[in-house]
């Protein structure tokens, strides 16, 4: 059985770190300036961020997801993702690429919007399970260990940043320690 290794206060915090990491980086900028190259570390999947635009595309996506799998964990579902033919590195490359394009369509200023709501909601999400519930198997809508195991193994990127999605991408020496 897996273990969290947070609490939710921590994983709550973790998360609004990122997050405050990747708006501080684009706060004030205009679309030109987000959509201008700009290079990230593209990380163990590939190349598919050329811009801010696309990075806050890339970690968007991945927070939608994760904010599914957390919501449909809480009404006793597994997620699609967490079915293993999705769990491969040309399906997760196929993910980025085409999360990364649909954004690319959306003007820069919704889709911080919309970054910034999902933040909201996940944070939430995380923040509404006190420590119990986090470690209680049965909160795991079938993911053994409980649904703070499943949000640490759906917020952990490939190569092993917990809660660090944009800081992986952004800082990737300093994320891993």
């Amino acid at each position: 059985m897996r273990i969290a290794t947070t609490t939710p206060a921590q994983a709550a915090g973790m998360v609004r770190r990122d997050q405050e990491l990747l708006v501080g980086l684009v706060e004030g900028k205009n679309e030109e300036e987000l959509r201008a190259a700009y290079e990230v570390n593209d990380g163990p999947l590939g190349h598919f961020c050329d811009s801010l635009h696309d990075l806050v595309a890339h970690v968007l996506m991945w927070d939608e997801i994760t904010l599914a799998v957390l919501r449909d964990a809480a009404v006793g579902r597994l997620h699609w993702s967490l079915d293993p033919r999705w769990e491969t590195a040309e399906i997760g490359s196929a993910l980025n690429f085409g999360g990364v394009e649909a954004g690319r369509r959306i003007p820069s200023e919704l889709l911080l919007h919309r970054y910034a709501k999902v933040g909201a909601a996940l944070v939430a999400e995380i923040e509404r399970y006190d420590e119990r519930a986090w470690t209680d198997p049965a909160t795991g809508g079938g993911y053994d260990g409980g649904i703070g195991a499943l949000a640490e193994y759906v917020s952990t990127t490939p190569d092993g940043v917990l809660f660090g999605h944009a800081a992986r991408h952004l800082f990737p020496k300093a994320v891993a320690g």
